[in-house]
């Protein structure tokens, strides 16, 4: 497929629909998000049937020429544009050169369910998306199965929690607007423990490591940056659980805390019975 002819100005109807994403009601109608960089947008390309169209400056596209090659292979409409559109459709201060339109890829909570889920990550009033984001990089490198985001969190597809994500969105199946008590109770119908982190738990995570307690299926729910979890969404998990602070510091922040719980669970599901690897890449 050959590139279509440089898109001159910024108010080609094309260029103004990819600017609309950046707006999460647009999004939801059209059911299309933007992904911007080359990381974010090999990963689209390589993800089947998400990368619609690519719009990259001629200097990109040279740079890149590989990621051009892939996204047109995977039927991407590829467009080259000059920098003055890139930086209209772009959310970022200074953009790379390439921005992706993709379909919506979440997954329909119940197929994660039945894939019988051993680690699983529940953002629950997270309402910062870069931290979503970075949660879900996390699960995605200590080997989570799945992320789920209750109906009270930020949109996965906010321009911000895709490029925090880097990549890691289209690694690993993840179900949006789930309600907290839903997520819950389909969880452990499925034989997954839970766990909700917070600062004030009365378990510690490294007692709960001593007593080899979490060597089986787990499921975190993480919650607001600010105020943590909500009572009634603490009542609902098998234990509250704290990450511990050995030094001076006041606490932790969520994505730190998220990856420590993630990857110790997934070091002991790995003691317990090898059923999951985590290595450095």
């Amino acid at each position: 497929m050959s590139a279509s002819p440089d898109l001159i100005s910024p108010r080609s109807p094309r260029v103004s629909a990819a600017r609309r994403l950046a707006r999460r009601n647009f999004r939801g109608k059209e059911r299309l998000f933007l992904a911007e960089g080359p990381q974010a947008v090999r990963e689209a390309a390589a993800h089947p049937d998400t990368l619609v169209e690519l719009f990259a400056t001629p200097e990109a596209s040279e740079r890149h020429a590989e990621i051009i090659g892939e996204a047109r292979d995977a039927g991407a409409r590829v467009h080259l544009a000059d920098g003055q559109v890139i930086e209209d459709i772009s959310t970022t201060v200074t953009p790379q050169g390439l921005v992706g339109v993709c379909r919506f890829i979440d997954t329909p909570f119940d197929d994660i369910l039945a894939a019988r889920p051993k680690l699983v990550a529940v953002l629950a009033h997270v309402r910062d998306p870069g931290n979503a984001g970075t949660v879900l990089r996390c699960a995605d490198a200590a080997g989570a199965d799945a992320v789920v985001l209750t109906d009270a969190s930020v949109d996965l597809y906010n321009p911000k929690a895709v490029r925090a994500s880097v990549g890691s969105l289209f690694h690993l199946p993840v179900a949006v607007g789930v309600p907290v008590e839903r997520a819950v109770a389909g969880l452990r119908d499925a034989g997954v423990r839970i766990l909700a982190a917070d600062g004030a738990g009365e378990d510690d995570l490294d007692d709960e490591l001593d007593k080899g307690t979490m060597g089986g299926p787990t499921a975190w729910v993480f919650g607001n940056e600010a105020w943590g979890l909500p009572e009634e969404t603490r009542a609902l998990a098998d234990a509250v659980v704290r990450v511990p602070i050995h030094g001076k510091a006041e606490s932790l922040n969520l994505a730190t805390a998220a990856a420590v719980c993630l990857y110790a669970s997934a070091r002991a599901q790995r003691a317990s019975g090898g059923c999951r690897s985590v290595t450095e890449s």
